[in-house]
């Protein structure tokens, strides 16, 4: 029954991964549209690093093992990447989709988790600063080694909009300096309670499966 219990509990994991991977790419048009993703990049950065703290923690406790964070950020990457794959296979260019680095702050949490002895509050606290505070960082180094968004929003516009609303130019810079500096600091901020609320989920499952 102990191995069958485990495999739940990863099965568990895949399925509600890909769901919040689903939500992540509805909630941020910048982990698709190249044209959309320097103006936007602050905003969801925050999407991004709460969408991640929640479930990463959440299946991090669940399970009790450190590295359950980091496989599931790898899972919601697969599913996305399969998901760039499909657009490239309609002909879009490959730069025209931005797949969203989650896996190193995942790999921050882990580390957080392990190196305090599987402190549920330092994985919160800690893990919830790292995570919020990197993934700006990291997203904004995978966003600079595509083509210029500008000749992508040009060349393809977004098709799941009708022609007039095809921006023609990003507002680059409008309302800040430094989207980075911005995104990560809003993001350590309110990812550590999005992190307390998916290491208290914990709870109401326990519950429910008693």
């Amino acid at each position: 029954m102990v191995w069958l219990r485990r495999t739940t509990h990863y099965l568990f994991i895949v399925v509600v991964a890909v769901n919040s991977t689903l939500l992540t790419i509805n909630a941020g048009d910048y982990i698709f549209y190249t044209d959309r993703m320097w103006t936007s990049f602050v905003v969801f950065s925050i999407s991004q690093s709460t969408m991640l703290a929640v479930g990463a923690i959440y299946y991090m406790l669940f399970t009790g093992v450190p590295g359950t964070a980091t496989y599931y950020a790898t899972i919601m990457t697969i599913y996305t990447w399969v998901a760039k794959g499909a657009w490239f296979a309609l002909g879009y260019p490959y730069d025209f989709i931005v797949v969203p680095v989650w896996i190193p702050s995942a790999m921050l949490m882990d580390l957080a988790y392990w190196a305090t002895r599987r402190n549920k509050h330092a994985a919160i606290l800690i893990g919830g600063s790292l995570v919020g505070l990197s993934l700006p960082l990291f997203n904004m180094v995978n966003l600079l080694l595509v083509r210029d968004p500008l000749e992508v929003a040009f060349k393809y516009p977004r098709p799941t909009l009708p022609a007039y609303m095809t921006p023609i130019e990003p507002q680059v810079g409008k309302f800040y300096n430094s989207p980075v500096a911005l995104g990560s600091g809003a993001g350590a901020v309110l990812t550590v309670p999005i992190a307390a609320l998916g290491a208290k989920l914990n709870t109401w499952t326990y519950r429910w499966m008693a």
